[in-house]
């Protein structure tokens, strides 16, 4: 064959892989506070996301790329979207519209293939910020109330979504099987006269590591049980352990927390860091997290104790790792491998609702032995005394909270301010 016609095949058929680009897959997930679509990729593309209204729709532009498979369909009742549709465009483009029932802000960012999916389009959906924020608020007043005399125990299943976590023998997800572990547990949370569980997933969704570890400290927990489910590539490897935070892992994030001004008005063992020196807030952070890490210890071991009453454990002793989720600065926070999810025996224990509920019930006779010795939270006494304050020139929140002998926690929460910012004439409640 000439050589001139081997090269042009040679072109052409580089040419054709080029543009064999298709969208093979689309998945969508729904979260409380957002939707996330998924699309599979055969390659990356270049893509362009925009927003048009009179009625509310997304775009999403792909270039030369073919759409190969089958549009999700969604429910009547589904918050955000109400169809999806796609065409060629150009002759070469794909165009997928959204039509949507509300106005949304959209991000869009591309993914790199891992051992479950390949390359991936991934664009998520936020809802209205007005309506967003009178949820978020809606949360803040429910967790509040809870928190009146109960501990709240967060409950972190942890994937979701399109992060199935392993997989083991027959097929089971670590995501759906550590749900349905998370859920049982916070019936049992539920069932203790002195306990209120927060579930910081409840259906298959993703939710960000540091996410998960905020939405404990907003729902204003006391502890943070993070569930997973261990896998390794010796198939023998079984048995459960526990986690607790290293100490480098707590150095990373005291260094993190003190260099992000977003975090200096949030509350840190009850105490605001914001009108406090560096090093002043330094030794203060230092301190919870000191209280915190013990705390952790002390919670791991029981929980630890108790499940070697379900089955083997794999590690004897509480563990020590980086993991984003227990890098809560104030809420005592473990993280339980409840078996090997790789080893086929234990998968079969894990598909099992009876394995489940002894899982979760080990797991509930920890938490219950450190409560126990712990103080219960009290109703909290911010009762208004007859007493306001008119804010003047020069004043600070912290010197009203001074002069008056409270906290400046409780002078923000009774007069439920997010920040400790004041203008002159402002007036004020002093809590008794």
């Amino acid at each position: 064959m000439p050589t001139l016609v081997v090269f042009m095949l040679l072109v052409n058929s580089l040419a054709m892989a080029a543009s064999n680009k298709n969208v093979q897959s689309l998945r969508f997930w729904t979260a409380p506070d957002h939707t996330r679509l998924v699309l599979g990729l055969t390659s990356p593309v270049e893509h362009k996301v925009f927003t048009l209204d009179n009625p509310p729709r997304l775009v999403l532009d792909l270039n030369d790329v073919k759409f190969d498979a089958t549009l999700p369909e969604f429910s009547s009742n589904h918050k955000v979207v109400s169809l999806m549709r796609q065409a060629s465009r150009n002759g070469k483009d794909l165009r997928v519209v959204i039509d949507l029932k509300t106005t949304v802000s959209a991000k869009s960012f591309l993914l790199t293939p891992n051992a479950n999916y390949g390359h991936r389009l991934v664009v998520d959906l936020y809802p209205d910020q007005k309506k967003s924020a009178k949820q978020g608020l809606a949360l803040k007043k429910s967790a509040s109330a809870i928190k009146s005399n109960k501990w709240i125990v967060a409950i972190d299943a942890g994937h979701g979504g399109e992060d199935p976590g392993a997989r083991g023998h027959r097929g089971t997800r670590e995501k759906v099987v550590v749900l349905a572990i998370a859920k049982k547990l916070a019936a049992l949370v539920n069932r203790q006269p002195n306990m209120q569980a927060y579930l910081v997933r409840t259906g298959d969704y993703y939710i960000g590591l540091r996410q998960r570890m905020e939405k404990a400290r907003r729902a204003k927990a006391d502890l943070f049980v993070s569930i997973h489910a261990d896998a390794f590539k010796d198939q023998r490897a079984r048995g459960s352990s526990v986690y607790v935070l290293s100490n480098r892992g707590a150095s990373s994030e005291a260094a993190r927390w003190l260099a992000n001004s977003e975090n200096s008005a949030d509350l840190v063992g009850g105490v605001s860091l914001d009108d406090k020196d560096d090093m002043l807030a330094s030794v203060l952070l230092d301190l919870s997290q000191n209280h915190t890490e013990d705390a952790s210890a002390t919670v791991a071991g029981e929980v630890l104790k108790n499940l070697k009453g379900v089955g083997h454990v794999h590690k004897k002793q509480v563990q020590r790792a980086g993991f984003m989720v227990l890098k809560s600065p104030d809420i005592p926070s473990i993280l339980v491998e409840t078996a090997f999810i790789s080893n086929k025996n234990e998968e079969a224990k894990l598909r099992s609702p009876k394995h489940q509920s002894k899982v979760a019930n080990a797991i509930l006779k920890g938490v219950k032995a450190y409560f126990a010795n712990q103080r219960l939270p009290s109703t909290p006494t911010l009762r208004l005394a007859n007493t306001t304050y008119k804010i003047k020139k020069g004043d600070t929140l912290s010197a009203i909270a001074q002069r008056h002998r409270v906290s400046l926690s409780s002078l923000k929460k009774v007069n439920a301010m997010r920040s400790s910012t004041i203008k002159v004439g402002q007036v004020i409640q002093i809590p008794s």
